[in-house]
């Protein structure tokens, strides 16, 4: 990257990093990038038209728009989108700790791990978008096989760093999900499909944790944590459902409504020795049967 496109990049950053903590007039910021400049040895200074200018790049590339309130202070209006607002935020949190650090390998370790197929993202895209049928080659982690598909992409959906396709397989007309990291040589079909009307991907995933969606009514789960528990699962829920029915020195209770699917009893093996499955019976049985096919290995 060019000096001069590394310099407007941090100044990006530098603006939004700056709005996000409170709604800064223009000589705030101006002081503080600054400071900026003196820390990051780059030269982030602008004038007012710079300034503006900035916004609208910020505004055209990223989606994040920048507004002026009554006192004539800027901050980051997320237009009633706050969950969209708040990922493209944390996304700006990483490419800041990747810019701003001169060596990163020497204090950032990060988590090694195969790609998660985010290289086909903006295709996949095009082709949701487009109403375009992509075809591909797709690998089962449990079968040694690869199997070629049709589909009709509805949606993408993130579960757990992983991305996946939400589409209709044209082998059985039923909708599935394809993690972009088992999909390769991806090809887009040039007939349009008819994108059903009545397709709610929110709907779809509301009673659901993770990928696997169900049909039909959820069930009340109820999950006794030991107490130490309650800081992490009151600030990374499981599920929106989660309410909390008991809560002291003992116990760190909660009550969920929603399908009990395999992806949500990985989650509470998870857990080990501080979770007890409380309800439904059908559940507690599964997790102790998981639990005895476990000590098997052992015994």
């Amino acid at each position: 990257m060019s000096n001069n496109k590394r310099r407007f990049f941090l100044r990006y950053i530098s603006i939004i990093q700056k709005l996000r903590t409170k709604p800064a007039s223009f000589d705030e910021m101006e002081s503080f990038l600054k400071r900026q400049s003196r820390d990051s040895g780059e030269d982030l200074s602008i004038s007012k038209r710079t300034f503006q200018r900035d916004l609208n790049d910020i505004r055209d590339i990223f989606d994040i728009d920048i507004k002026t309130d009554s006192s004539n202070n800027y901050f980051i209006s997320d237009d009633g989108d706050l969950e969209r607002t708040s990922r493209v935020l944390e996304t700006f949190d990483q490419l800041d700790l990747l810019y701003r650090t001169k060596t990163p390998s020497k204090h950032i370790y990060y988590e090694k791990r195969k790609s998660a197929g985010t290289e086909n993202v903006y295709g996949i895209l095009h082709a949701i978008h487009n109403r375009l049928p992509i075809n591909f080659k797709h690998e089962k982690y449990w079968e040694d096989s690869l199997t070629y598909r049709i589909v009709e992409p509805y949606a993408l959906k993130e579960s757990h760093h992983r991305w996946y396709l939400i589409a209709k397989d044209r082998k059985d007309n039923r909708i599935k999900t394809f993690g972009l990291d088992r999909m390769s040589e991806l090809h887009f079909e040039k007939v349009k499909f008819d994108y059903p009307k009545d397709f709610d991907a929110d709907e779809m995933f509301k009673y659901c944790y993770g990928v696997i969606a169900e049909k039909g009514n959820p069930v009340e789960i109820i999950l006794s944590f030991d107490p130490e528990q309650r800081m992490y699962l009151g600030s990374l829920q499981i599920h929106e459902s989660q309410e909390v029915i008991v809560n002291n020195k003992d116990e760190y209770r909660i009550k969920l409504r929603m399908h009990a699917t395999y992806d949500l009893i990985k989650e509470i093996l998870s857990y080990g020795e501080d979770v007890e499955v409380i309800a439904p019976t059908s559940l507690k049985n599964e997790i102790q049967r998981r639990y005895k096919s476990a000590m098997k290995l052992y015994s």
